[in-house]
């Protein structure tokens, strides 16, 4: 599937100028109508408040703030215009910690290097076409992490209070995990 992308603005965070440039000219022709660039996580989020973009791709490993820390400045930070917008985490590890990691940290979606524009535009497809809801607990905000979802759970009991009968109350838990639509921020 096509989309007409001119009214999207991406930044991409990533140090290395050669994959950066490449970055942008694929998204370019994908039809993105604006590429924001920084070198670092720093001035990447220094962009991200400036510009406020629709879309977030950064380069994992880098210096002195690397993608993770600029998640998680974007998922925290009081500074921050859009705590729901998507970041795709882009990584030459793909180790499953590694992976965990990332997704913990608020992280859309994960693209392993080298990657080629099939795999970047399947990550856009992703993200324009299932959408991810977003959840804030004690602990954690960022796209739900469960990627499938059974409409009619049918194993054995999830939690000690789904047996509780009828009118009793069963254990409560310190973390209350609420589910967050972004109902004012869209990905054209």
């Amino acid at each position: 599937m096509t989309y007409n992308l001119r009214d999207v603005k991406i930044l991409l965070v990533e140090d290395n100028k050669g994959m950066l440039d490449l970055i942008k000219t694929v998204l370019q022709s994908f039809g993105v109508g604006s590429v924001i660039t920084a070198l670092d996580g720093k001035n990447g989020f220094d962009e991200f408040c400036k510009s406020n973009p629709d879309l977030v791709i950064t380069d994992w490993l880098m210096t002195p703030c690397d993608g993770l820390e600029l998640a998680s400045k974007i998922r925290t930070d009081p500074a921050s215009p859009n705590r729901f917008v998507p970041i795709i985490l882009m990584t030459g590890f793909s180790e499953k910690r590694r992976v965990i990691n990332a997704r913990d940290e608020g992280i859309t979606e994960f693209l392993v290097k080298p990657f080629n524009t099939r795999d970047l535009y399947r990550r856009l497809y992703k993200i324009i076409e299932a959408p991810r809801q977003f959840i804030e607990s004690e602990t954690f905000f960022g796209p739900d992490r469960r990627r499938r979802r059974a409409d009619e759970y049918k194993g054995s009991l999830k939690r000690d209070s789904d047996d509780v009968k009828e009118g009793q109350s069963g254990k409560t838990s310190n973390i209350e995990d609420i589910v967050i639509l972004p109902d004012d921020v869209e990905f054209r």
